[in-house]
């Protein structure tokens, strides 16, 4: 799974210099991201490898959150408890760590599943954060860096089920492209997978591949199809529309088939 590194510092002023760079939180993450299921009356449990970038020893605080999705995908974390969160079933291995220079901690947590729990999705988040640290400028704030750590657990028989709302064509980063409004109308997220043949008003032959945003349970989200090149160094190719699409994309063991013309 991919190694998710952030370097960042939170909470600053407009007003303040461009200057955080050089603060000292420097961690690092490995998975950034589970995806598990569990039964109820059982306990879940799993490891994340916690890395101190830094030449110095460093503290971190620990804690769950829960969390939602922008438009765009991001996650927003809320450390208030959601009236339907599965926080109170969580455990975590301690409150605060210390990780030495360039060290590593291996940190346990787990997922107390109740006996009577519903069929659905527990998510959550588990908060890594940084000491305090005091950036000067013209005002002097105290600021912190932050890792979300991303939960999916699925309970019991839970599983998305998405539904093709609307495909049409979208100006994405400067380039008309596909897009799919996918709805979840199952109770567990999921991610669309594979590629999608294209045929372009000039006749060439078009791959295309989903974005991987995840598909939370009741929610519709617009899924760009990106043109895909011969290799990784080769770029995307121009579409010229109406672009024609078909074939199926992937997701649970089950597939999303698509028959479509579509123009600007």
């Amino acid at each position: 799974m991919r190694l998710a590194r952030l370097r960042t510092l939170a909470a600053l002023l407009a007003s303040l210099p461009v200057c955080v760079a050089a603060q000292g939180f420097s961690a690092l993450v490995s998975p950034p991201r589970f995806e598990d299921s569990a039964r109820p009356g059982t306990t879940y449990r799993n490891v994340v490898e916690i890395s101190n970038l830094s030449p110095a020893s460093a503290r971190y605080t620990l804690k769950t959150a829960d969390w939602r999705l922008d438009p765009q995908g991001a996650a927003i974390f809320d450390e208030a408890l959601a009236p339907d969160s599965c926080r109170p079933w969580v455990g975590l291995e301690a409150a605060q760590i210390e990780v030495g220079a360039q060290g590593k901690r291996r940190y346990r947590f787990e997922v107390a599943v109740p006996a009577d729990a519903p069929a659905g999705e527990c998510r959550f988040a588990i908060l890594l954060e940084g000491e305090p640290e005091t950036v000067r400028g013209s005002v002097a704030l105290p600021v912190s860096g932050r890792i979300g750590i991303i939960v999916y657990l699925a309970v019991g028989d839970a599983a998305a089920r998405l539904q093709t709302r609307v495909m049409a064509v979208q100006r994405i980063d400067g380039r008309d492209l596909p897009v799919l409004e996918i709805h979840n109308a199952g109770n567990a997220h999921s991610r669309l997978e594979g590629l999608i043949d294209g045929t372009d008003a000039q006749g060439r032959k078009i791959a295309f591949a989903p974005s991987n945003l995840p598909i939370l349970p009741g929610e519709t989200r617009s899924i760009a199809l990106q043109p895909q090149g011969d290799d990784p160094a080769t770029p995307a190719p121009p579409i010229a529309y109406p672009l024609k699409l078909e074939g199926a994309l992937d997701w649970d063991r089950q597939r999303l088939e698509l028959d479509a013309v579509l123009n600007r």
